[in-house]
């Protein structure tokens, strides 16, 4: 490449910085710079130019206008290889800039402390670095620009070696226009809550910015193609923050039910286990260590949890790691690990190990998408829960026992995870037969009798929604189980209820419906 006659550097994070100016010094470039980055500078030896003496115009309303100046923009934005723009330049008394090294005002760090003032927000909205970023990427050929300090050490390598490439002057200025796409969508955002006096839900543009985290073999099938993105700043733990530490690549199907597992897991305070195939439960249960929970959820249905996806709410020990590498699967996920755990599991060359940290609690936020063709329906995400059964109306004749309310309690979490129709036949704290996804709901009560593994007389039943005919309601009664969990609201509300009284079930109606497609 040409050689680097002059240098811009203003920058908020200082990461690296120094060692970047004391970089380019070294290959002879000029080095303007302004206020702190300009100070950073020199207190570390690096000879500076401040913007203001090389433009001859002074930092004015606060240091709102620095940068915005023709000395600047047209050393960015002058092309070396048309010669009416080189004669204006040096017509203009305006030198080339080779090479910028901007990151802006930290805006997305300063809304997110708590009570910010809007003021504070404002001034914090950058102009004349996303100006510069945007001027030099457009002008790449001729401008060296990197937003991001990750790309210091690469770049000066190839400016000392000369290796500066066309192919690594577009990467560096797509990264740019990435970077104040989010930051203009941070901003935008921002203001439309300022306007709207409050969080908005549902934006009037949605704007979601995610990061590639890895390409994936393929998508759900072997001719699709897929790729994991990770959401920014998200902080709660989950698949998405896990860390892999064996075993082969996460596939799509793979984070699809590790995802479905993990949350079914986190519903329990207890130690919980979830075994999720194809994207629904095929059993659930707790226990006072975690093999105890996984072998009572294994037995659920022991023939489907074959090459099945584990969550754990509890760290996994080596007698649940021993009884786990008895049999084949897929996916362990987990807030950790022990160490002997661990090496059992390590046995399985291709068994995925995730560990999502600790199941701290903290707000959960967020939407639920499902992309249609030309267009994206947005919910939020299903978060409801149940505080005390003991609080919703029981129609029925008999009341739930103490050990009804307490499978009931534990059904229901599970219900809310499994395809509708959803159907589940549970004691406390176990999973017995789980009815997923049929097209009528005394279909799901029957399925879940014929996947039982168990006995169902005795159990209870839960179901996502209200049943429109009693006819599930007398096939579950008659496979043995003594009450029911259901929203209620159909229109046959009162034939149910009077079904349940003759068989003589207690039922509790929740209000709440927890449909998922």
């Amino acid at each position: 490449m040409a050689s680097i006659k002059r240098a811009l550097i203003s920058v908020s994070d200082k990461t690296g910085v120094i060692e970047m100016a004391k970089g380019l010094e070294a290959l002879g470039a000029e080095i303007l710079s302004t206020g702190g980055t300009a100070k950073a500078l020199r207190d570390a030896g690096v000879k500076v130019t401040d913007v203001a003496v090389y433009t001859g115009s002074p930092e004015i309303l606060d240091g709102r206008v620095k940068t915005l100046h023709p000395k600047i923009h047209g050393g960015l934005l002058g092309r070396r290889s048309v010669p009416a723009h080189v004669d204006q330049m040096n017509q203009h008394n305006i030198g080339p800039i080779d090479v910028v090294v901007v990151n802006l005002y930290p805006f997305e760090a300063t809304i997110a402390k708590p009570n910010c003032p809007f003021e504070e927000a404002i001034e914090n909205i950058d102009i004349g670095g996303p100006s510069m970023l945007r001027s030099a990427a457009k002008n790449h050929e001729d401008v060296l620009v990197v937003v991001d300090p990750a790309d210091y050490t690469r770049v000066l390598d190839a400016a000392k070696a000369g290796t500066v490439s066309p192919g690594l002057r577009r990467e560096l200025a797509m990264k740019v226009f990435q970077h104040t796409a989010r930051y203009d969508s941070l901003i935008a955002g921002y203001l439309e809550k300022q306007v709207q006096g409050g969080e908005v839900k549902f934006p009037k543009i949605l704007s979601m910015q995610f990061e590639l985290a890895e390409t994936l073999r393929y998508g759900e099938n072997p001719h699709q193609q897929g790729a994991f993105y990770r959401e920014f700043n998200s902080n709660e733990p989950s698949v998405s923050r896990g860390k892999i530490l064996h075993g082969k690549a996460m596939s799509y199907n793979n984070f699809l039910d590790a995802n479905s597992a993990l949350e079914l897991a986190k519903e329990y305070d207890e130690c919980a286990v979830a075994i999720i195939k194809h994207n629904n439960p095929c059993g659930v249960a707790l226990g006072s260590t975690p093999v105890e929970a996984y072998v009572k959820a294994r037995a659920t249905d022991p023939v489907s949890a074959f090459g099945g996806v584990l969550a754990f709410n509890r760290p996994v020990d080596l007698a649940a790691a021993k009884e786990i590498t008895s049999t084949f699967v897929e996916v362990v996920i987990a807030p950790g690990f022990a160490e002997d755990a661990l090496a059992e599991l390590k046995r399985k060359k291709d068994l995925r190990l995730l560990d999502v940290g600790p199941l701290t609690k903290v707000k959960q936020v967020g939407l639920d998408l499902k992309k249609l063709v030309g267009g994206l329906i947005v919910q939020d995400r299903d978060l409801g829960v149940l505080a005390d059964l003991r609080a919703l109306q029981v129609p029925t004749a008999r009341k739930p026992t103490d050990e009804e309310y307490a499978a009931c309690a534990f059904a229901w979490k599970v219900c809310k995870h499994v395809k509708s129709n959803a159907i589940i036949y549970a004691t406390p704290g176990q999973t017995v037969g789980i009815g997923a996804g049929q097209m009528s709901r005394v279909d799901s009560v029957k399925l879940a009798v014929m996947k039982a593994q168990m006995p169902v007389k005795g159990c209870v039943m839960a179901s996502d929604a209200f049943f429109p005919f009693r006819d599930g309601l007398d096939a579950a009664a008659q496979a043995g189980i003594t009450a029911v969990i259901q929203p209620g609201g159909s229109i046959r509300d009162a034939e149910i209820i009077k079904a349940a009284d003759e068989q003589g079930l207690a039922m509790i109606m929740t209000g709440m419906r927890h449909f998922r497609h």
